[in-house]
Order: C-alpha cells, then structure tokens, then sequence
C-alpha cells in the first residue's frame, strides 16, 4: 500500500461531488471561496469537489513573477487573474480536468505536505488506469510523464480548509502553454495524456477522477446535479 494513502481516522467522510462542465474562472473561483468560508465557520459541514473545465484563461500565483508571462499583462487579449494559491503562473483550457476540493484537513492530517502528495497521487493512480507512468521530480510539485509536466497543483489553504488543487491534461490545445513559462520551470515542456493514448475518453478519465480521489481520500461521494445551481441568476 502507498504511504500517501494513511489516514489518522478510519471513519470515512462525506464529501459533496460537483460534477460540472465548462465554468468560466471567476464563477468557479467565487464559489471555491463560498464553499471555504462556510466550512471555515462550521466545520461541521461536509467536504466538497469540484470538477470541471475552464475557458483559456491564466492564473498567477501568490506572489508569482510577472516575467513568466510572455505578454503584456496591462495590454492584453487573454483572460489573467492573480489568485491566492500557491505556485507560478498556469494555464486552463478546455480538454483540462481541473480539480478543487475543499477538504477540512484536520479530519484527514494537518499536513500541506502530505495534502500535496495525496492529490499527486491521485493523478499517477489515475494515468496508472490507462497504462501510463506518472511520475514526481525532487523539488517540483505536479506530476511528468517521460518528462513532460501532464497535472500542475497548487493549493490554499485557510484554517486548515483547502481550496484550488490539481489541473490535469487530457488532451487540451497546448498552444495556450507557449505565451508562458509554465509554473516557472523554463527546461521542462508540458504534455497531456492524449499525446500518449490519441484515442483516451475525457468523459472516463473524468470518472476515475472522482473514484481514485473517493478511494485516495477515503470519501463517499455525495452527487449533486451541478455548481450552478448554486450559482446567482444573471
């Protein structure tokens, strides 16, 4: 058995599964900030996932450098947000599954580290499924194969609630990575898990998502019908 797969308590979790499709980023960063909140002031309420994919769009770390951006940030065409997780600058696009739980850690362990290692682990278990080798790097968070960068993670974490989490590639258009140098690291490309497997299912690789992360984490997965039907009317 992994050492990433522990757990203090053996009493499995509730956790609220938002299975949705394409949510543009400030809608879905608002809610992650709802769903925190809540759970801040009660911690007995429930964890929660998101899943879903995003529009282009580009997102800056806490105290992430501008010059990883090869454009203009004042002067431009392309939708940039800073945001409070950790990690340099990264792109979403459709084709990418991207993953926020909002997990209250002192139920699982007080431990960023460990929390870090744990939604890596979900991503290798999950290329594992379809034959492919994830791997870590000393030093780096996310998860390669052969390599090239396939899921960028990046957290935060308030009062020990979590939120943001885990991009993976599936088969994304890549292009959107050359206006950047992605999560900083300038000698290491980024990939997908459709360069290896051209004819990989999104909708099942999503699924094993949701059940590596049940198992991972030891939840059972409360299915709502979407996010947005807690979204405001516009």
């Amino acid at each position: 058995m992994s050492i990433y797969h522990e757990q203090i308590s053996t009493t499995q979790r509730e956790c609220l599964l938002y299975n949705c499709g394409e949510i543009d980023y400030q809608t879905a960063w608002t809610w992650q900030k709802s769903l925190q909140q809540e759970r801040i002031k009660n911690a007995n309420i429930v964890d929660a996932l998101m899943i879903l994919e995003h529009p282009p769009v580009y997102t800056l770390g806490t105290g992430s450098s501008l010059e990883f951006l090869k454009f203009d940030h004042l002067k431009t065409e392309y939708e940039l947000y800073r945001v409070e997780r950790g990690g340099e600058v990264t792109y979403h696009c459709p084709g990418q599954l991207v993953a926020y739980p909002i997990l209250n850690l002192k139920y699982y362990q007080q431990d960023l580290h460990w929390y870090l290692r744990q939604l890596e682990e979900v991503v290798i278990q999950v290329l594992a499924l379809s034959n492919l080798t994830g791997e870590r790097i000393d030093g780096l968070t996310g998860v390669w194969i052969e390599g090239r960068k396939v899921a960028a993670v990046g957290i935060k974490v308030s009062r020990w609630i979590t939120m943001h989490g885990f991009a993976l590639n599936i088969c994304p258009d890549l292009s959107g990575f050359d206006r950047i140098v992605p999560c900083g690291i300038a000698d290491r490309s980024v990939g997908s898990m459709a360069e290896f497997i051209p004819d990989l299912n999104p909708d099942l690789v999503r699924q094993q998502v949701i059940k590596v992360f049940s198992g991972i984490f030891q939840v059972e997965m409360l299915a709502r019908n979407s996010l947005r039907e807690r979204l405001p009317q516009r």
